[in-house]
């Protein structure tokens, strides 16, 4: 029979990087059993929950048109706000997306002549349209909405005096993005948000937090309904889907926002009660239930991935010693054949179309070229073993995901081995 090692040199990994991967694999064996310990808590966490509210076989039943009645999307509403600790929940496979639910979020509270207010710097490229930083057909500018930003201090934290200038009567919602998105800067803990938010709470009583949580559900034991945010927002097909969801997006909070999202979402007077499941009840509920443990998968390939790049001399954010808040490792590679080179490699460890080249292209809602590696079982899913980056400096790639720690330890050899082939590393 074949040794593993044997495996991974008939699969294309040459020995050297074969037995690096073994070498800091067995260096991080103490870090990995606290992302264990975490991911046992978290999966006891949604265990609870999912008793609690009496999830029977009847939560899995299709339903269609209005989906009045919907037994098992109430459910899972009320699963979730008990998971993430919020007065209410909508969890809706007609949220397509991340960008879809904030975009929601922004139109349901955001009226003509009140201001947004991004306290943590730029937010991801896709929000820009949405906001109307880069003009767009429907953006909040075209209704009147204003925006003010405040940039991050340098060393990465908060600008509060800033933030303080920025606050009018008229700012109505404070956007904070936990990832980093296509920047590198660092990711914010619940903790950091939370010290955000009384802030601006203290400045302003009535302003309205959201937390874009993207990336970070389950990477810690708390999350940010916990330390004050108004509505939380994220998507299924990154970590609360566990990689079994195949659409969808979740808000969570207040209840009175959660309802005015609903109503954004549907209609005016029709809100929680109308949007069908269409058979996807039981994706949703198993893949929340394995959620904490595909997230700690992600967060080992995470921090395998940044222990790898940095001993090959690039920057790597975080390092493979800091403390971690979502599962995404940038690396910035400083040339596009760099970014390229990595992305093709990980492709071609995917278990769905690993056969694909990927190329950069002009992706919608992005100002240049980006690449996007991702040989996924559900479309884009970016809890499956994942890269992506924007062909422009300093040609940082972001890596995520990995629904298996296995596999994600192999993606990442294989987007090294890719580099060594072009001679873009001196192993």
């Amino acid at each position: 029979m074949q040794t593993t090692k044997q495996l991974y040199e008939e699969m294309g990994i040459r020995r050297e990087i074969w037995q690096l991967g073994q070498r800091i694999q067995g260096e991080l064996q103490e870090r990995f059993q606290e992302i264990d310990e975490r991911a046992e808590y978290n999966q006891l966490k949604v265990l609870k929950a999912m008793q609690e509210h009496r999830v029977d076989a009847s939560c899995f039943q299709y339903t269609s048109g209005y989906g009045y009645n919907d037994h098992g999307r109430d459910v899972l509403e009320k699963v979730y706000a008990s998971v993430f600790r919020t007065e209410s929940a909508l969890v809706r496979p007609q949220l397509s997306c991340g960008t879809h639910a904030l975009a929601i979020a922004l139109g349901a509270v955001l009226r003509p002549q009140d201001i947004l207010l991004a306290p943590a710097g730029k937010p991801y490229d896709t929000l820009e349209e949405v906001i109307g930083i880069r003009p767009s057909p429907g953006s909040l500018a075209e209704y009147g909405i204003g925006y003010r930003q405040v940039d991050l201090l340098p060393a990465g934290g908060f600008d509060y005096e800033a933030i303080r200038r920025a606050i009018t009567p008229k700012t109505r919602m404070a956007a904070i993005q936990r990832s980093k998105g296509y920047q590198t800067r660092p990711t914010f803990s619940v903790e950091q948000i939370g010290e955000l938010i009384r802030f601006l709470k203290e400045l302003k009583p009535d302003i309205i937090c959201m937390v874009d949580n993207c990336y970070g559900e389950f990477v810690d034991v708390k999350e940010p309904g916990e330390v004050g945010a108004d509505l939380v927002v994220g998507s299924l097909i990154k970590n609360p889907g566990g990689g079994l969801a195949p659409v969808g997006g979740y808000i969570a909070g207040r209840e009175d926002l959660v309802d005015a999202c609903a109503y954004r979402l549907s209609a005016p007077g029709l809100g929680k009660e109308v949007g069908p499941s269409l058979g996807v009840m039981q994706a949703f509920y198993q893949g929340l239930f394995l959620a904490p443990t595909v997230a700690a998968g992600a967060l080992k390939g995470a921090i395998f991935a940044a222990r790898i790049y940095e001993e090959q001399g690039f920057f790597v954010l975080p390092d493979g010693k800091e403390e971690r808040h979502d599962i995404i490792q940038a690396v910035t590679l400083g040339s596009p054949e760099g970014v390229v080179a990595f992305c093709q490699g990980i492709q071609a460890a995917a278990p769905v179309d690993s056969y694909v080249t990927p190329e950069p292209w002009a992706m919608p809602g992005y100002d240049s070229d980006v690449i996007m590696a991702a040989g996924a079982f559900v479309q884009g899913s970016s809890i499956e073993l994942s890269a992506d980056g924007p062909i422009k400096p300093p040609y940082a790639v972001y890596f995520q995901g990995g629904l298996t720690w296995e596999h994600a330890k192999f993606g990442i050899l294989m987007s090294l081995e890719y580099l060594a082939r072009r001679q873009l590393v001196d192993l």
